[in-house]
């Protein structure tokens, strides 16, 4: 596993932690999300995105559905293979709803691709 990026961003006092990881096996990203769930342990979601040859995953972590699909469709357009986004939220007490809520998510993971 290899970190690549980070981002942040902060929305109606959510905070958002986005991070871009190369990978090469299920078995990394079970490893990633645990360490992540363990580091991040007052985080009310952990939702990510994965591609790995020919699998590819999206997990929404009880977010409303299709708020994280943005995450997958990203790393289709960047072309990335071996890829894992994964943004971690901290709900900072005002529901965002589920449209700005996939356009947060969506904007987390692009920063990913600034450099």
């Amino acid at each position: 596993m290899k970190k690549i990026n980070e981002s942040y961003i902060e929305v109606k006092k959510s905070k958002f932690i986005g991070l871009l990881y190369e990978i090469s096996s299920n078995e990394e990203v079970e490893s990633i999300i645990n360490e992540l769930s363990l580091e991040h342990k007052k985080a009310k979601h952990i939702v990510y995105a994965y591609k790995l040859g020919n699998y590819e995953k999206n997990y929404s972590d009880k977010e409303p559905s299709g708020t994280t699909r943005g995450l997958l469709e990203l790393i289709h357009h960047k072309n990335m293979d071996n890829t894992l986004i994964v943004i971690v939220r901290y709900f900072g007490g005002t529901l965002l709803g589920s449209g700005p809520l996939t356009r947060t998510y969506t904007k987390c993971a692009s920063m990913l691709f600034i450099k």
